[in-house]
């Protein structure tokens, strides 16, 4: 049962502490695993990248069979329901949509006394895009990964993804990257998949940036190879945190709370509000939905461990509250949500009003679900397309709007030692 606590007391303190301290990056010995397999990767190519394939995976590859062929493409487009297809290229024309508006341009801006300035924006050249395997499918995963890079302009996306032991991929998988615009897809996984991308092998070519969700072997690995290359983040568990008054609807807030609940042990689900009566409704129907639940054996670790109804005195302590935990995603479900939402700092994303919840943002709204976890919304922003874009500065000068900076250049270098650097400009004195 999801326990009701109230702030103001030392068990709502301490609940508050263990649901800030949860990680999935303290596995024991995962990271010596993770950096033997990089280094061995690194150094051995396709040998290594095909022998953990075949260890792990039980799926013998070569050169030859790494790639999903056209026919496995072919495949995959009919083993897909028609309808389903629809919806994977609604969501993706939404995604789409949404993202077209962050596009930025280069700019050049010369001033009257010669000077010129600007900046120059291009899209990263190669990407890598992980999408997990397993049990379970994720097209959702596959378009909010794929689409905002193919938005940003960048010329070659390729995804990796796990296959099973007879080469195959879910067919969902392979439809949504082809619909989102990947130009390979490739039968790997796991931390030897990221080393391949990350440092390249004789059949797959190193690329500038990775992004996309794994299991604890995926995320250190990507941790590993950042200044190789650059990578999204490294993504922790997942997590809600629903804002709520007495205009809420505990059978929806309940629902919410669950559909992250869901994911795995490690998810947190919390409900802060100012209502005794809704946290005690909320609390029932958290029971009763998820005795009805195919995962719920999952739901009850979850809630048990990091699942919490919190009662505050006031909204503005809620929103305090939710600004220090920084959640990936924040419902505020309020009579008038939009009038918090000056209040909110620090979310991965926000759902305002009762018929916003976080499922619409995983499928179909548009904006990315791929979210800063673990508190890290103080600092990161959702996946977006300024992850697929580099800037390059743009300075010219003419030789008189040099000179009228000249003896302030030479006197910063010299403060700073640096008297090659104001040589460089007293040269041009002459």
């Amino acid at each position: 049962m999801i326990p009701i606590i109230y702030l103001d007391t030392p068990e709502g303190k301490e609940k508050v502490d263990k649901i800030l301290k949860r990680s999935q990056l303290e596995h024991g010995n995962v990271q010596q695993i993770v950096d033997g397999i990089l280094a061995d990767v690194k150094a051995n190519g396709d040998k290594a990248l095909f022998g953990y394939t075949e260890k792990i995976d039980g799926l013998k590859l070569s050169e030859d069979t790494l790639k999903v062929t056209k026919e496995e493409i072919k495949e995959a487009y009919a083993d897909v329901d028609e309808d389903l297809l629809r919806v994977i290229r609604r969501s993706a024309d939404r995604i789409k949509v949404f993202h077209e508006k962050q596009k930025r341009n280069s700019w050049i801006e010369p001033d009257y006394n010669g000077e010129t300035l600007g900046q120059l924006i291009r899209p990263l050249e190669r990407v890598g895009v992980y999408v997990p395997g397993g049990k379970a499918a994720y097209p959702s995963s596959v378009l909010m990964n794929i689409v905002p890079a193919k938005v940003a302009g960048v010329p070659e996306i390729y995804m990796v993804t796990p296959a099973k032991a007879d080469g195959k991929i879910p067919a969902t998988t392979i439809v949504a990257a082809v619909e989102a615009g990947a130009d390979v897809i490739y039968k790997v996984g796991g931390a030897q998949a990221i080393a391949a991308l990350a440092f390249g092998t004789e059949s797959v070519k190193k690329v500038d940036k990775i992004v996309g969700p794994g299991n604890i072997f995926v995320a250190l690995a990507k941790k590993s190879v950042y200044g190789h290359v650059n990578i999204d983040s490294v993504a922790g568990p997942s997590e809600i945190l629903v804002i709520a008054d007495e205009s809420a609807d505990p059978v929806f807030v309940a629902a919410d709370l669950l559909s992250q609940a869901e994911h795995d042990e490690l998810a947190s689900a919390v409900l802060i509000t100012t209502s005794d009566k809704l946290a005690k409704e909320v609390q029932k129907e958290v029971e009763a939905q998820t005795a009805v639940l195919e995962r719920k054996d999952i739901i009850n670790r979850s809630i048990e461990n990091y699942g919490a109804v919190i009662v505050t005195k006031t909204i503005e302590e809620a929103c305090e509250l939710s600004n220090h935990i920084a959640p990936e995603h924040l419902e505020i479900s309020t009579s008038s949500p939009f009038e918090l939402l000056n209040l909110i700092k620090n979310a991965g994303a926000v759902f305002l009003g009762h018929y916003s919840p976080e499922p619409l943002g995983d499928y179909m709204a548009g904006p990315n679900h791929v979210l800063p976890t673990g508190q890290t919304a103080k600092f990161f922003s959702p996946l977006n397309v300024d992850d697929f874009i580099k800037k390059s500065s743009i300075i010219h000068f003419t030789k008189d709007a040099l000179m009228s900076l000249s003896d302030d250049i030479i006197k910063f270098a010299q403060a700073e030692g640096l008297t090659a650097h104001a040589n460089s400009v007293r040269v041009r004195k002459n």
